[in-house]
């Protein structure tokens, strides 16, 4: 069985920098990181799609009341979208005096109908047919007025299923050409809510609006200083650029002014544009070094760091957390300057990440882990400052104590602390100060669970952990305190394993350290 590896020099095996037996796997672990964040995201902070009930003034000043009274009956519902949908066709077609007025009475109810409830009638109201009487009031020329409540009609059908947002595709094109210049703000903030809705269905969608040339107009709305838009424009930009295709995001960060409006947005906007931006931030730092580098060019890490330390609300730390961990995933140089704009503000970024460790909310303790484990896979001199802040502690009692998922990030963490890469021959040492502190505050226990539980990384992350132990602790004491631990039957479990790997690992291991002299030269 091999020693420990030698750190890799590529950004995204940072993270996996304690053993080479696990191979690339860090390279994947950081891409499924960036391209699973959509589910995660709606999970714990908001849904992919958005229903639009926010109330706007109607032509003569006066609040349109979205919580119309109606039968809660789904069927009467149902029955109304129909009646509703029949009266827009006929409203559409007459041209006699008054015929505007009909439309936008018609359009209205319309509207209220689709945003009363948080589950629409979509699907109703798409085979009803009203999805080509709304694209005909998206026509150029039409009034504001009408295109607002189109698009806002469309915008809570897009929050349908696959089937009923695929049915808006003849609308995209005309969404797209009222974001222009020319088009007022409210109509193109409401465009641009229709397409974002679009683009969270999934990369089919996504590919065909880039194609019909989304992108542009919405990185231009992302330029606005108006702070509505300016948010929905980073929402509906996050969705579409998000996934593992790069191209999308490589075009919007080259464009004229996006890294400076990001930078401004993160350090002037209020929390939730902050939060609409920073998720930006993670799906342009999460595949390129060279994305990462324009961002931190223009000023981003400042206002960024701040925010970690200074928000305390989820919604906004888990793309902060995310961001500054995939920054800290590439070279050394990045995790100089994110730690290096830590300076300024109390406690250190290090100080920051503790604080979201100690949280209430398992999903700020994962991605700090995550983004400690990078910081931990750097250079000696990060680990050094990684093991003297108070995050060690932390990080033991969460590698007891948390969930799953949460222990095996805090795993990483504690195992890339305790290796180090010697630059000039890029061989692997053992940092024998940090394996002995870890092991005398009884980490084995945390790592000999990993190695019982039915995830095949783990187990490895566990075992490789205890190679380290049984070859490194002094007075060959490591053999001892994992047999102590009942290490030798967490091993054990892999005898007769389907999984090759492991297997070899496993009974490589007890070959090595428990064969048959083990204990013959203590006992004589």
């Amino acid at each position: 069985m091999s020693h420990m590896a030698e750190e890799s020099g590529s950004p995204g095996q940072r993270r996996d920098s304690i053993k080479t037996t696990v191979g690339n796997m860090a390279g994947q672990r950081r891409r499924q990181q960036a391209v699973s964040v959509g589910k995660e995201r709606r999970d714990a902070v908001v849904r992919a799609k958005r229903l639009c009930r926010v109330d706007f003034n109607d032509e003569d000043g006066n609040m349109i009341d979205t919580d119309v009274a109606m039968d809660d009956d789904k069927a009467s519902l149902e029955d109304q979208i129909v009646h509703i949908v029949e009266e827009l066709k006929s409203a559409a077609s007459f041209t006699g005096k008054g015929s505007f007025q009909k439309k936008m009475e018609v359009l209205r109810r319309l509207r209220r109908l689709l945003s009363q409830t948080s589950m629409p009638p979509v699907e109703t109201a798409v085979q009803a047919g009203v999805v080509p009487i709304l694209v005909q009031c998206l026509s150029f020329g039409s009034a504001n007025e009408q295109l607002l409540e189109a698009a806002w009609c469309l915008t809570n059908i897009a929050t349908g299923d696959v089937d009923q947002t695929r049915a808006l595709l003849p609308a995209l094109p005309l969404l797209i050409s009222h974001l222009g210049e020319k088009s007022s703000i409210p109509v193109a903030e409401q465009c641009a809510w229709a397409l974002g809705n679009v683009a969270g269905e999934g990369e089919e969608f996504r590919d065909i609006l880039l194609a019909q040339g989304a992108l542009p107009p919405l990185a231009r709305l992302l330029l606005s200083n108006k702070g509505s838009t300016s948010r929905t424009a980073a929402w509906a930009l996050s969705n579409l650029i998000k996934g593992p295709k790069p191209k999308a995001a490589a075009e919007l960060i080259k464009m004229s002014g996006i890294p400076e409006a990001i930078v401004r947005h993160m350090q002037k906007g209020d929390e939730e544009l902050a939060t609409e931006v920073a998720w930006v931030v993670v799906y342009l730092t999460a595949l390129s070094e060279m994305h990462s580098g324009l961002l931190i060019e223009a000023g981003l890490l400042p206002p960024l760091v701040g925010r970690l330390a200074s928000s305390d609300q989820l919604s906004l730390l888990t793309p902060v957390l995310r961001s500054i961990g995939n920054l800290v995933a590439g070279d050394n140089r990045k995790t100089d300057a994110v730690l290096a704009a830590g300076n300024d503000i109390p406690g250190s970024v290090v100080g920051a990440m503790i604080k979201c460790l100690e949280s209430q909310h398992r999903t700020l303790k994962k991605e700090a882990a995550w983004a400690l484990s990078n910081i931990a896979a750097g250079t000696l001199v990060h680990k050094q400052l990684l093991f003297s802040s108070g995050a060690v502690s932390s990080l033991l009692h969460l590698l007891v104590t948390a969930t799953f998922d949460i222990r095996k990030e805090v795993a990483y963490v504690l195992g890339n602390l305790c290796v180090a890469t010697i630059e000039e021959t890029g061989e692997s040492m053992t940092i024998l100060e940090h394996l002995t502190v870890l092991v005398n505050r009884r980490c084995l226990p945390g790592f000999i669970n990993l190695i019982k539980s039915p995830d095949i990384e783990a187990a490895k992350l566990g075992l490789q952990f205890l190679e380290l132990v049984m070859r490194s602790m002094p007075n060959d004491q490591g053999p001892k305190l994992v047999e102590k631990e009942d290490g030798i039957a967490a091993m054990e479990l892999f005898q007769f394993h389907e999984n090759e790997e492991i297997r070899n690992m496993a009974n490589g291991l007890v070959d090595k350290y428990f064969g048959e002299s083990y204990g013959i030269e203590e006992e004589y």
